[in-house]
């Protein structure tokens, strides 16, 4: 029950807060996986994000791409997807801000420290837009902690916080900061549900817009028979 009120509690803050008039976006993360075998899976990914809740929907992507796992501390992937950026002030208003296809490999380290798992993801960018080629690179850490007496072995809850920043090979050099916190719950063994809020800083750029977001994201991982 207390992880229940903790998940309650998360949401009525939000609401309340948009109650003041204080603009939330929602940030919506819709994630299959796919598990080949031990070492390689695929997965798809779509997103659409609005700058107030529910409301005024500007952003749009969708990708997929396969994942290497080398060993249980590290994976390699590799990517590659839409990204649409909309105008503000409406729901996917035109001209638009970026239209962009975007390929990218990714390094993802993982390590233990007690309960706590800590996450380095290391991620280049090779990004078409529709103002032309661009170089971006990205680096996020992350922490979480499932929720459950020790000696269980089932911790459906998991709390999350993370923070990445975003750089380019030319001026302005630093892009964006952005810092999310969570919890994850996961349903069943092929089914994981997420709650958070999401805080977006830009610097001059006009891909997307910095704001504030409540995140809301499903996860469905399917594996291949006999494996």
């Amino acid at each position: 029950m207390k992880k229940l009120f903790l998940v309650l509690f998360l949401f009525i803050t939000v609401v309340a807060l948009r109650a003041q008039g204080v603009d939330i976006g929602t940030w919506n993360i819709l994630n299959l996986r796919y598990q080949i075998n031990q070492k390689w899976s695929a997965f798809g990914e779509g997103q659409i994000r609005s700058l107030k809740l529910y409301d005024q929907f500007h952003y749009y992507e969708y990708k997929g791409g396969i994942n290497y796992r080398a060993n249980n501390n590290l994976m390699i992937s590799l990517a590659a997807g839409s990204y649409q950026t909309y105008k503000e002030g409406g729901n996917f208003l035109k001209p638009k801000n970026n239209d962009e296809f975007r390929i990218w490999p990714q390094i993802l380290l993982t390590q233990s420290l007690g309960r706590f798992r800590i996450e380095q993801r290391y991620r280049a960018e090779l990004r078409f837009t529709s103002n032309g080629y661009r170089n971006r690179f990205r680096y996020r850490v992350g922490l979480s902690y499932p929720l459950g007496a020790p000696s269980s072995a089932n911790k459906p809850w998991q709390l999350y916080l993370n923070n990445e920043l975003f750089f380019t090979d030319g001026e302005p050099f630093f892009e964006r900061n952005r810092m999310a916190f969570g919890v994850q719950y996961k349903t069943s063994a092929t089914t994981t549900l997420q709650l958070g809020f999401l805080h977006q800083f830009d610097y001059k750029i006009n891909d997307e817009t910095g704001r504030d977001f409540i995140q809301i994201g499903y996860f469905f991982e399917l594996q291949r028979r006999g494996h």
